[in-house]
């Protein structure tokens, strides 16, 4: 499993890696000039709305339209026309006249026109003619006279997109010794300085062969915004009149003062005919509205100049790699909507240029990228997955978790890879909740912690030793805190007789060291034993151990209860044997034997000793051990007849026993023959040690034997006037086999009072001793009320 999940992590980023030298180096490539041109110029034509401009009202176009055809005839018309039309717009004091017309040729059927043109230009002193290519490939200029008369020349030439649609103009063009400036850029040189522009520099010969046609200078249309009825009509953005209103004076020649004045053909047929990007459609447009465009935008300054191949490249690049990494660190929805994100900042950035640094940007690469990035991305996701999950599904066959082949032949790989996974999933949940219900129900205290002692997990058992210890265990909480009094003892004492040193069984060095012993044992503060037994485990990302607390407080009882068993047997059962084997070797060897009485007397009383140590033996082991019977019985009774079953060992001791049958029931519930026996216990110890340590051996001392009632619990108490017992006495009173420093001269190894204790708690009651030096004791067997 681990290898397979770092595997994964491996493929997707040399995937990752590969994807984006393959994306990176097509929008590099895409971005250079000439590429994706249609793409492009469809982009810059839609947010050109973004950054348009009303048309300039300093331009006006006199238009050569069908109606000037219908009046005038079919063109060409006589020259003199064109001169009359100049003589009335300059009598309006224009700024600047271009005339869109090419005279390349001399008028032979009417030589004076020329001369007539010649003179209205002179007289106009601001008009610039066109100069046209030849289909040779040189320029085609006016004539000589007219050259010499107008004010300038410029060219008109319009380059045209892929795609037909013009969308920039070439501030220079012309041939490598003619160079030529654009007809707008001289008109706008005449009017602002009344001569024409500087001619352009030669080009050198790394720009061109000789007789080659030169583009200089790309600048992008602005074009002029129409207004909305004309937007409707498809109309020109300019003021526009017909050639022969002006003809024929029906326009005044204030119309002209300090105009721009474009003569054109407009009408059908006759002249270029351009596509343009006016709005937000396209529409056919004549050459003299172009020129009309050109100009507004040099007047105007919105001319835009085009991103260079380096900027135009930074610009595509930088958003598809962040959408790349974007990809890699935000997973497929962040993914996704980095890459919808960044082609919207790309289109923006795009249309927003224009107006913020006059500059047109080419993002039809980025945009590819983008476009290409997330289903690439996806599909390479897509197989690594795949991929993954039958190495997943091999190493849990090869694990023996069972996968079912029973949809092998429906849906496609990854479908089945989901399905098998699906159901290995389901496997390991339910195993996962056995192993969770298993270690919730296991009977020992067990917790799950990290390196640093940080509970992670714990079964119900370890949250109610927690809580025995008055804490309320959570997730998180400190181990070596809550054990902290968990500890062991060293055997040895120091040399200057201090207490053994008691160290913490869980340490937090050895935790994280990793160096824990697998198994300790020790005493908590209740007193009770525990094993502590540590296995530490590594199941990345998480490590940590597994501590589990075993409560063998009854198993060490036992061990000291077995001890104490066989020094019992080894000593106090085997003294009255001894002493009788003894007895009759002293007698087969003295010469002065014991009379047979006296004999069999001593040897009678070291046999009921032992017997009486055997039985008592026998009786505490039952009350440990057999299940007890439950029924309903009268304590005062059964107190009554232990007094009267004890009278005669109380008369052989001089003691007197005093007891009051009480007239109301004490009724409880338990078994009789334990019941009984305590009592008659309880009595013989107070027969035995309960004479005054100062009353004469012929005086008669009193156990007093009374019922009370304490609450739920009937009580039996037995009072004695012994000579009563200190604190370090009663700690270690009614344990099995110990016996008061004061009663080590009488029969006995203390089973008595360790055979009452244990009825008492088993009949959920317990044994109360109250006793003080000098001043007595008494013994209160409480039992639970029926």
């Amino acid at each position: 499993m681990p290898e397979a999940t770092t595997r994964k992590p491996q493929k997707l980023r040399y995937s990752w890696l590969l994807l984006s030298a393959f994306l990176l180096t097509l929008v590099y490539v895409l971005s250079g000039p000439k590429q994706l041109t249609r793409f492009n110029g469809a982009l810059q034509d839609t947010s050109a709305w973004l950054h348009q401009r009303p048309a300039s009202a300093d331009i006006v176009i006199v238009a050569i339209d069908d109606h000037s055809i219908d009046a005038i005839g079919r063109w060409p018309w006589r020259r003199a026309l064109h001169a009359a039309v100049t003589d009335r717009i300059t009598a309006g004091q224009p700024r600047a006249i271009g005339m869109d017309i090419v005279f390349s040729e001399e008028d032979l059927d009417y030589p004076g026109d020329d001369l007539l043109l010649q003179r209205a230009l002179q007289k106009n002193g601001r008009t610039v003619l066109p100069v046209s290519r030849s289909a040779a490939g040189r320029l085609n200029e006016p004539l000589p006279s007219l050259r010499q008369a107008a004010a300038a020349v410029g060219h008109t030439q319009m380059p045209v997109d892929a795609d037909g649609v013009v969308r920039r103009f070439n501030a220079i063009e012309g041939p490598r010794d003619a160079l030529q400036w654009h007809m707008a850029l001289s008109l706008h040189c005449v009017a602002e300085t009344g001569a024409a522009c500087i001619a352009p520099a030669s080009a050198s010969a790394a720009d061109a062969a000789d007789h080659q046609w030169l583009q200089l200078q790309p600048e992008i249309l602005a074009f002029a915004a129409p207004q909305k009825e004309q937007e409707s009509q498809g109309s020109s953005p300019f003021t526009t009149y017909s050639y022969i209103d002006v003809l024929r004076g029906n326009i005044p020649a204030a119309a002209f003062r300090g105009k721009y004045v474009l003569i054109g053909a407009t009408a059908a047929g006759l002249g270029e005919k351009f596509t343009a990007p006016v709005g937000f459609g396209a529409r056919l447009i004549s050459n003299v509205e172009m020129l009309g465009h050109v100009l507004s935008g040099i007047q105007l300054h919105l001319h835009l100049e085009p991103a260079s191949t380096p900027w135009n490249r930074a610009l595509n690049l930088l958003p598809v790699l962040l959408a790349l990494l974007g990809l890699a660190w935000f997973g497929p929805s962040g993914g996704l909507l980095a890459c919808a994100g960044l082609a919207a900042l790309v289109l923006l950035t795009a249309g927003l240029a224009p107006r913020w640094g006059h500059i047109q940007t080419e993002p039809a690469a980025a945009l590819l990228g983008l476009a290409l990035a997330y289903p690439l991305w996806s599909w390479l996701r897509l197989r690594s997955a795949t991929h993954f999950l039958a190495l997943e599904l091999q190493d849990l066959q090869g694990q023996g978790l069972p996968i079912s082949n029973a949809n092998v032949l429906t849906g496609d790989v990854l479908d089945q890879r989901i399905a098998a996974v699906e159901q290995a999933s389901r496997q390991l949940r339910s195993l996962h909740h056995f192993v969770s219900e298993s270690l919730r129900q296991l009977p020992s205290a067990t917790f799950v912690c990290d390196r640093n002692g940080r509970v992670l997990l714990a079964n119900t058992a370890a949250h109610a030793y927690v809580a025995s210890l008055g804490i309320t265990l959570q997730t998180g909480d400190d181990l070596v805190s809550l054990l902290a009094n968990l500890s062991s003892a060293e055997p040895a004492a120091s040399p200057s007789g201090q207490p053994a040193k008691r160290t913490s069984l869980l340490q937090r060095s050895e935790m994280l060291q990793s160096s824990l012993p697998r198994q300790s044992e020790g005493r908590d503060a209740q007193g009770r034993n525990l094993m502590l037994l540590s296995q530490a485990f590594d199941a990345p990302p998480n490590s940590g151990w597994l501590i589990t607390l075993v409560d063998i407080s009854e198993l060490r009882s036992a061990q000291t209860q077995r001890d104490q068993a066989m020094q019992f047997i080894s000593h106090d059962i085997r003294a009255p044997i001894g002493s009788i084997i003894t007895l009759l070797e002293m007698q087969r060897g003295s010469q002065a034997q014991q009379a047979d009485k006296e004999l069999f007397t001593r040897i009678e009383g070291y046999a009921q000793s032992s017997l009486q140590l055997a039985d008592n033996f026998v009786h505490l082991a039952r009350a440990q051990q057999q299940s007890y019977r439950s029924e309903e019985l009268d304590l005062g009774l059964l107190a009554d007849q232990a007094v009267s079953d004890s009278w005669t060992a109380a008369q052989k001791q001089q003691v007197k026993l005093a007891f009051e049958l009480p007239e109301a029931e004490a009724m409880v519930r338990g078994d009789p023959g334990l019941l009984y026996r305590a009592t008659i216990n309880l009595l013989s110890n107070a027969i035995k040690y309960g004479k005054p340590s100062d009353t004469k051996a012929t005086a008669t001392a009193t156990v007093e034997c009374s019922l009370i009632d304490n609450d739920a619990f009937w009580g039996l108490a037995v009072r004695d006037h012994g000579s009563g017992m200190d604190a370090a006495s009663l700690a270690r009173l009614s344990q099995p086999f110990e016996r008061l420093q004061q009663h080590q001269r009488m029969d006995g190894v203390g089973l008595g009072l360790a055979f009452v204790r244990t009825v008492a708690e088993r009949h959920g009651g317990q044994l109360q001793i109250q006793s003080a030096p000098g001043q007595g004791s008494t013994f209160t067997l409480l039992i639970p009320k029926a």
